[in-house]
């Protein structure tokens, strides 16, 4: 039998971080998203990030806590999220990251959501793995 259900697009994804000042400068400065909600009692606050949300949520806070420890040294919470930006020349945006000493690595050919494109990986302030992945090659 066929499943009825069909994912469309990724809703949010939760990042339980360290503490919310320096992750919500990351994904509203650097990264440009806005922040659109914060609910104080349950230390959850939510960047829009396109169509989508990532919720920062403290490890200390109530909702932090049940999902246990923090990540080690070692450790990460996710492997990684991929955010698609709008760029035609991805490059364009490695200035900017250096500007702000954000750590990347280089821009290679991968394969995502819509196909075949430049995306580079960095890491937030709780070493949680950011793709940035730009426009995607067109098919032939």
């Amino acid at each position: 039998m066929t499943s009825p259900i069909r994912v469309r697009e990724i809703d949010l994804v939760v990042l339980r971080v360290q503490d919310l000042k320096s992750p919500l400068r990351f994904y509203c400065e650097v990264l440009g998203c806005e922040k659109e909600r914060e609910i104080e009692l349950l230390g959850l606050v939510q960047p829009r990030a396109g169509q989508s949300l990532i919720d920062l949520v403290p490890i200390e806070g109530e909702l932090g806590r049940l999902g246990g420890a923090g990540p080690g040294a070692g450790d990460r919470n996710v492997d990684h999220i991929a955010l698609r930006i709008e760029m035609d020349n991805l490059a364009d945006v490695v200035p900017f990251l250096d500007q702000q000493n954000v750590a990347h690595g280089d821009i290679e050919r991968r394969y995502g959501a819509e196909g075949y494109g430049r995306s580079l990986y960095l890491q937030d302030p709780d070493r949680n793995v950011v793709e940035l992945r730009g426009n995607a090659e067109p098919s032939t």
